[in-house]
């Protein structure tokens, strides 16, 4: 156990308290909510940052990182469907599918890479982490509901930053397929 694998087990063991948190009676739930996910947010940039400069890469890291990664996006996604009625609902619903189908059929074709050897053809790219920014930041704006501040301008914000992480997702996910088809071939 090393302190990036820490951070990882910390950034899951804070998915039921921003879930439990968000579903509170309370006006700043939804705030505290977004904040706790924020915190694991910055773990999963503190863990990839201290593996690399501590040396301290472990094939368990490996693993679990994007595992943290996908249940929190995920969790977040569902929450943020679930909440926003009416005309916010498909205009969430649309991205929240893609975002969440992509991880799945990229997760898939990972384990596949690498029962065939060829893991590092579809290793993690520099607009993977771009999408990943974007659709922080999308969910820490949705989650914390600003609905009243600037007359929604800032949930108008996390819904374009979500659908643009979506573009991003199906984006990234045709430079992973195109990459598996290379090796394929």
């Amino acid at each position: 156990m090393n302190i990036p694998n820490l951070l990882t087990l910390t950034r899951i063991a804070l998915i039921p308290f921003f879930v439990v948190i968000f579903y509170l009676p309370w006006k700043g739930a939804h705030i505290l909510s977004a904040v706790i996910f924020t915190l694991g947010a910055v773990t999963d940039w503190l863990d990839g940052y201290l593996a690399r400069t501590l040396k301290q890469h472990s094939a368990f890291g490996k693993f679990l990182d994007p595992v943290a990664d996908k249940l929190m996006v995920a969790v977040a996604l569902v929450l943020i469907v679930g909440e926003y009625q009416g005309q916010f609902q498909v205009t969430l619903a649309i991205p929240a599918a893609i975002i969440v189908g992509r991880e799945i059929v990229i997760s898939a074709l990972r384990e596949w890479m690498a029962e065939i050897g060829k893991s590092k053809s579809v290793a993690v790219s520099f607009l993977g982490k771009i999408k990943t920014t974007f659709q922080m930041l999308a969910l820490i704006l949705l989650l914390a509901q600003p609905i009243h501040l600037w007359n929604g301008l800032l949930i108008n914000l996390g819904i374009l930053l979500l659908w643009i992480s979506a573009f991003l997702t199906l984006w990234s996910m045709m430079i992973y397929l195109r990459a598996a088809y290379k090796v394929l071939n």
